[in-house]
């Protein structure tokens, strides 16, 4: 087990998650992957041929939005590698928790401000009781 695995969706409210990350890597001299999920499960309900091009504007925010944390953490004397996966964001967490092995994964808390949130902070509880069951890892959270 060694790593660091931070999921980051972007802007703002990443930057607590971000920032603990590099916080950890900088006490435990560990390599941060910063993930981020492409889901489009949105796109389904609609027929739009634009599915595709929007597909890979997307994915190249999301490349944005890793190159930046890296830099971010390399800033942070740190060192950083970026990933970015497609598919529904709890279930790439865990199957890159079961491939890279980290020793910690931070997760930022959900937005309780947002109407039909799907991600509650008790959902959130028992996917973190999953990952320490199938992976081991430490999941450390991060304030708002």
């Amino acid at each position: 087990m060694s790593g660091i695995l931070c999921a980051i969706r972007g802007g703002p409210s990443s930057q607590p998650t971000i920032l603990k990350a590099i916080e950890l890597a900088q006490d435990t001299d560990q390599v941060i992957y910063f993930l981020y999920v492409v889901n489009l499960d949105f796109l389904t309900h609609t027929s739009s041929s634009k599915t595709n091009h929007i597909s890979k504007e997307i994915e190249e925010m999301g490349e944005f939005i890793l190159l930046s944390a890296q830099e971010q953490a390399e800033k942070g004397g740190v060192k950083a590698q970026g990933i970015i996966r497609d598919g529904k964001v709890l279930e790439e967490i865990l199957s890159c928790c079961e491939e890279y092995k980290p020793a910690y994964l931070i997760l930022g808390r959900p937005q309780e401000d947002m109407e039909n949130n799907l991600l509650t902070l008790e959902r959130l509880g028992s996917f973190a009781d999953q990952i320490k069951e199938v992976c081991q890892a430490e999941v450390v959270f991060t304030e708002k």
